[in-house]
C-alpha cells in the first residue's frame, strides 16, 4: 500500500509542475492548494530535496521548485524515494537477506511477475502525465 507520504509526495511535485513561473514557491501556498497540512509537507519536501528532485530555498522570496521538467520525472522514482522498494515480498527487495526457499519457491514466479508490473507501471508514468488530468 502507498502510503500518505508518498502519495503527498506526488501531489506536491505536481503542484510544482502546475505553477511553475520561474520562481520558488512557498511551502505554505502549495499546502493550502492542496489541502495538507504544512508541518507534514516540511517533512516530505525535505525528503524530495535530499533525493535530487526539489531545489529549495530559504528567506524573502524562497521556497521550493522542481530540479527537472515534468516529463523527466517518473512516479516510480518518486514513489521509491518516500516509500523505500515497492517489491511485494520481502525476498524481492534489495536489502533482503537471501531466502533459502528461492531455489524450491514456487511462488516466486508469480510475486516476481507482480513485482514487474507495478514498477513498470509506475516507471512509465511521468509527473507530466498527471498535468491536468
Amino acid at each position: 500500500m502507498i502510503s500518505t507520504k508518498g502519495r503527498y509526495a506526488i501531489r506536491v511535485l505536481l503542484d510544482l509542475a502546475e505553477h511553475e513561473d520561474g520562481e520558488y514557491i512557498p511551502l505554505k501556498e502549495i499546502a493550502a492548494r492542496q489541502g495538507i497540512s504544512k508541518k507534514y509537507l516540511e517533512i516530505i519536501v525535505k525528503d524530495l530535496v535530499g533525493g535530487g528532485l526539489l531545489t529549495g530555498a530559504s528567506g524573502k522570496g524562497g521556497g521550493y521548485k522542481l530540479c527537472r521538467k515534468p516529463e523527466e520525472y517518473n512516479i516510480g522514482e518518486i514513489l521509491e524515494l518516500m516509500e523505500g522498494s515497492l517489491s511485494p515480498v520481502a525476498c524481492l527487495t534489495d536489502r533482503s537477506t537471501p531466502c533459502p526457499r528461492r531455489a524450491d519457491c514456487q511462488t516466486l514466479p508469480m510475486w516476481e511477475e507482480y513485482d514487474r508490473l507495478v514498477h513498470d507501471f509506475f516507471s512509465q508514468k511521468k509527473l507530466s502525465d498527471l498535468i491536468g488530468s
